[in-house]
């Protein structure tokens, strides 16, 4: 039996890894990753809590043939790349013949299956989502059902493709990938790309994909409607992305984030007739409504625009401000800074011509 020190640990640690059917785990492998686990459970007991691989060959046995459990562990090989050589060898690796397996599988109180049960009935009234197999597989199994439909959000379906759900998948398991995808203006172009995916975000009726670059780590955003399939990658080693990513999208419109491009206060009257709707469905998090003395002010400083409201936000410039700000055509006049609103007038100049030569 391997040494009882932090066993229980190691063995949740590789319950976890084993059952994992992402990624292609040799005993190396397995070594790494329990040791970074413990150090990030007890960082300041770093050195007395490494594992060697003897140790953790003496875990797989235990696991394999000694203990309660009776693990069934599936040892096989794949194809890999030395990273050393660059040549294909054979990669010994471990897990679970059954991914459903766990040592730690306990069966649901029926409080719980009923908690269970409620959040899938909510989860079900989520129209738009693809369905997600393992979600759905557990609902099945609980025999869950959803009699109406309260909360429905707009569709934006991928043309039958179950990518959202797919690449849900794919950074919930911390998957490297290889992105095929195409340009709205060459569609015929096969692109593809190594990248590291971190996040899905929805933004105006549209999903992207947001990621970080294999070869530089800069971070990219992709369309799924221009992602025609990825390909997983379980062998090249995942880079977790340093901070909150959701930070870059703060001070923006949209999910396109300009390097260089300063934070700037952006100020605007909205007419009576929208005011209203600006006011309660604010462009940004960052909007401000000016009443009082600075609207006075304001208000003595463009006297010509009569009644409406002045806000105000903080955004770094890019695509996705400059079209908010010109789909209210002359309900939104931008006030300042002077190369917004150049860049406003421009696009909107350029709509009244196109109208113009028809």
């Amino acid at each position: 039996m391997p040494a009882n020190k932090n066993a229980v640990t190691r063995y949740y640690i590789l319950d976890k890894l084993l059952a994992n059917r992402y990624h292609h785990y040799s005993t190396e492998d397995l070594v790494r990753l329990v040791n970074e686990e413990l150090e990030e459970l007890k960082p300041e007991k770093k050195k007395s809590w490494q594992v060697s691989r003897r140790t953790i060959e003496l875990d797989l046995h235990y696991l394999e043939y000694e203990s309660p459990f009776v693990a069934d562990i599936e040892h096989y090989q794949v194809d890999d790349v030395s990273q050393r050589t660059l040549k294909t060898i054979k990669k010994s690796c471990h897990r679970y013949a059954d991914p459903s397996f766990s040592i730690f599988t306990q069966k649901l109180t029926d409080d719980e299956k009923h908690l269970l049960g409620e959040a899938f009935t909510l989860l079900g009234q989520f129209d738009g989502l693809p369905t997600l197999v393992g979600l759905e597989r557990l609902r099945e199994s609980l025999k869950v059902k959803t009699d109406r439909q309260i909360v429905s959000f707009t569709k934006n379906p991928l043309e039958g493709k179950n990518l959202l759900g797919e690449l849900f998948t794919a950074i919930s398991q911390k998957q490297v990938v290889e992105l095929h995808y195409h340009r709205f203006d060459t569609p015929d172009e096969d692109r593809k790309t190594v990248v590291h995916p971190y996040l899905l975000k929805e933004y105006n009726r549209r999903w992207y994909l947001i990621v970080a670059a294999d070869n530089d780590g800069k971070i990219l955003s992709f369309a799924l409607d221009r992602i025609d399939k990825f390909v997983p990658l379980p062998s090249r080693s995942y880079k977790e992305y340093d901070g909150d990513l959701n930070e870059r999208f703060e001070d923006i419109i949209g999910v396109t984030l300009i390097d260089g491009n300063p934070l700037q206060t952006i100020m605007f009257w909205v007419s009576d007739f929208s005011k209203d709707y600006v006011a309660t469905k604010p462009l940004h998090e960052s909007q401000r409504h000016y009443k009082g003395e600075r609207e006075m002010e304001l208000r003595q400083q463009y006297p010509k625009l009569e009644g409406g409201a002045f806000f105000s936000i903080d955004c770094i410039e890019n695509y996705e401000l400059i079209r908010e700000l010109s789909s209210f055509g002359k309900d939104l006049l931008v006030l300042s800074p002077a190369d917004i609103q150049q860049k406003v007038r421009d696009r909107v100049t350029a709509q009244f011509q196109a109208y113009q030569a028809l």
